[in-house]
């Protein structure tokens, strides 16, 4: 954000399900066929989705306030635009920061094929989190107070963030990740700015813009398409992994009843000592 700025920023995060998408491809985790029409809705409905954001993030208009109050939005005052700008080299490290995080779903998908386990899973990755966050903090923070926490709103947020947005988080996206991929759990990463747009409304009486509004409704209608092509997608492979098992045999049938199915073929007549008889 320092080398770009921060609706540039927003905007381009909200390609990480484009990005995941094609890495998906290219690690066969998605397939697309042209000929069918829920593949085709998956690629349409990841562009909608990512469209939506975008419209969300570049495209203020009018403003109206849906709850009356005391709005907090103090931003207008001041500009966050930094006085100098590099955005090629912003634009390469937000690409980095999508591609890593995209990279991060896609070794999930396949550490779950190997590794069912999504508690343990989630307690690897979150004592990691904590070492190599640990670590970074003391290599950058000099300021030995950031560590002392107090009962106010930075415990609450610590609290918060460490057993909903890491601890749950993580489990139930590892969850949907093994059933139905990286793409479908990463789809509905824009739906966070529909639910902070909302909440800053209700709660903050943040005023709303009709280009968050716009943008919702474009995000919605992308992700049902996207829905809707994954589960017509789901129910394929069920009916081509049903068409594709082998015939099992009857194993409760007797001794008696595989006797029975039995057939003997014997002679009427047989010769003893050069004299035919008869059985």
């Amino acid at each position: 954000m320092k080398n770009t700025s921060t609706t540039f920023a927003s905007a381009t995060v909200n390609i990480l399900p484009a990005i995941t998408f094609i890495m998906a491809i290219i690690f066969r985790l998605e397939t697309v066929n042209f000929r069918k029409i829920h593949s085709i809705a998956k690629v349409v409905g990841t562009v909608v989705t990512v469209s939506g954001a975008m419209v969300m993030t570049l495209y203020k208009g009018p403003a109206f306030q849906l709850i009356k109050g005391q709005s907090s939005n103090q931003h207008e005052s001041g500009s966050t635009e930094p006085s100098e700008q590099n955005f090629v080299a912003g634009t390469i490290m937000l690409i980095c920061s999508c591609g890593g995080w995209a990279s991060f779903f896609i070794l999930q998908s396949f550490t779950l094929k190997m590794y069912p386990a999504e508690l343990s899973m989630t307690a690897w990755i979150c004592f990691l989190g904590i070492f190599e966050g640990g670590i970074a903090t003391f290599i950058f923070e000099r300021d030995m107070s950031v560590w002392a926490l107090g009962f106010d709103s930075r415990l609450l947020a610590c609290v918060y963030s460490g057993v909903v947005c890491s601890g749950m988080a993580y489990y139930i996206q590892g969850v949907v990740t093994r059933e139905r991929g990286p793409v479908f759990v990463t789809s509905f990463s824009p739906l966070c700015m529909i639910i902070t747009a909302a909440l800053g409304s209700i709660v903050l009486a943040e005023q709303t813009h009709l280009g968050s509004i716009i943008g919702a409704i474009i995000i919605v209608c992308g992700l049902y398409t996207v829905v809707w092509g994954k589960s017509k997608d789901s129910v394929n492979n069920a009916t081509q992994n049903e068409g594709q098992e082998l015939p099992i045999k009857d194993a409760t049938k007797t001794g008696s009843d595989i006797f029975e199915s039995v057939e003997v073929n014997v002679p009427n007549e047989i010769k003893l000592g050069g004299k035919n008889v008869k059985t």
